[in-house]
Order: C-alpha cells, then sequence, then structure tokens
C-alpha cells in the first residue's frame, strides 16, 4: 500500500509539469517513446507522441500517443482498458527520444503479449517467444528496493501503530532477536520440504533484515555491491 501512495504522488508530481522548450522533434513534429514497466523492468513498447500527445501526458498522467499509421491522437487502453499510469517521464541527452516508467494495467501489446517485444528472429523470420496474457513476475530488487524505501519511511516519520515503527522504536536488540527467530522459522520450513512455508518465511526474514540493514544506516545497492564483486 506505501508503494501505491509513492506512486500517486509521483504522479502528481508530474501533473504540474509543462511541455519543455528545447525538445528536437522531429521531421513529422514526433518524438519516438520508449515505455518500461516499473515492476518487472521490461521494455514495454515503443511508440511517438505529438506535442499535444506529450502535454495530455502530462496533465492526465495516463499516456497518451501518436498514431503514424491512422495519423490520430490515441489514449492507451482507450479501447482494451490496459492503460499505462506514468511513474516517470524522462529524456534522453539530445531531448530527442522520452523513457517513459509506467505502471502498466493488463497487456501493452495488442496481440495481447505483455510486452510487444516477443518475436525472435529465425532462419526465414520471426518466431514468437513467451504466453500470451502472461505478466511477468516482478522483479525481486525492485520489490525489495520498494520496500527498503517504506522501512525508511517508517524509521524518520514512526506512524503510530506500524510494526515496523515498534521495531525502531524498541531498538537494535529486539531488531537482531527477529532476526534470529525468522532465520530459525526458514530453516524449520525447509527441513519441512513445504515450498508455501519456505516463501513466507524467507519473505518475513528478508523484511527483518531490511529493517536491520535501515538501523545500521547500510544501504541495500551496498549490499548489492558487495555481491556483484564476489561474482566470478
Amino acid at each position: 500500500m506505501e508503494v501505491s501512495v509513492e506512486k500517486d504522488q509521483a504522479n502528481t508530481q508530474l501533473n504540474r509539469l509543462q511541455v519543455p522548450a528545447g525538445i528536437r522533434w522531429n521531421a513529422d513534429g514526433l518524438i519516438p517513446a520508449v515505455v518500461q514497466d516499473v515492476e518487472t523492468r521490461e521494455v514495454l513498447m515503443l511508440a511517438y507522441m505529438n506535442e499535444t500527445a506529450l502535454r495530455l501526458t502530462l496533465e492526465e498522467g495516463r499516456a497518451w500517443y501518436y498514431s503514424r499509421s491512422r495519423q490520430t491522437l490515441w489514449r492507451k487502453g482507450e479501447t482494451s482498458g490496459h492503460t499505462q499510469k506514468i511513474l516517470d517521464l524522462r529524456f534522453d541527452c539530445d531531448q530527442d527520444a522520452l523513457l517513459l516508467t509506467v505502471e502498466q494495467s493488463g497487456m501493452a501489446c495488442h496481440e495481447n503479449y505483455f510486452s510487444c517485444f516477443h518475436y525472435r528472429t529465425e532462419t526465414a523470420g520471426f518466431a514468437k517467444v513467451g504466453q500470451p496474457e502472461r505478466r511477468p513476475e516482478p522483479d525481486l530488487g525492485k520489490v525489495l528496493r520498494d520496500l527498503a524505501e517504506v522501512i525508511r519511511s517508517r524509521r524518520e516519520q514512526r506512524p503510530e501503530g506500524a510494526y515496523t515503527t515498534y521495531l525502531f522504536n524498541q531498538g537494535l536488540d529486539k531488531i537482531l532477536k527477529k532476526v534470529g527467530e525468522e532465520s530459525a522459522e526458514v530453516i524449520i520450513a525447509a527441513k519441512n520440504q513445504a515450498p508455501a512455508e519456505i516463501r513466507y518465511e524467507v519473505s518475513d526474514l528478508l523484511y527483518h533484515l531490511l529493517v536491520m540493514l535501515e538501523e545500521r544506516g547500510v544501504a541495500l545497492e551496498e549490499v548489492a555491491c558487495e555481491l556483484r564483486q564476489r561474482r566470478k
């Protein structure tokens, strides 16, 4: 829930923006827009915007594009319901291309695939990869980063009634005790050969480890760097 609040805040900030001067539109008055899903980090599609589409996107916080084939504006999801909520919008270094980070509702592709990029080249042409109507699992790193941000806000704001607030108020010893307890429960779940129980207990352990990292001032990115350095 907390993550969705942050997304809403990003969307509200986007609504305050205006079409900037200095965009390098192409000869047809368009700019390409690469669209990336916020949860999976998968590239969903490549589309084009004219100035009106970009203005509507900024005003509504929902993706609008310009169809080169139909020569008309179109709002993503206007017929399918598979809308794109804009969470971030960036220009490249030449200001002639856009990168949109979106919260994708349903499938992005008109062929009912999550991403439009679902063709692989073969000797005689193309072959589809993946499955239609199937959304990829969220990226674990993104989930952990989002959770770490929520934990950080809990430490700073200490909202009453939140379990994370309780842990920070109790201090390091309580947090470490919970890390020990959850580690033992992961071991028990693994010995029981219970996949659902393992998933549940590992999730508990990861959460309490993130609380411990926040309490000790160790960023999740530092752990990522340490693990990358160990890779051989």
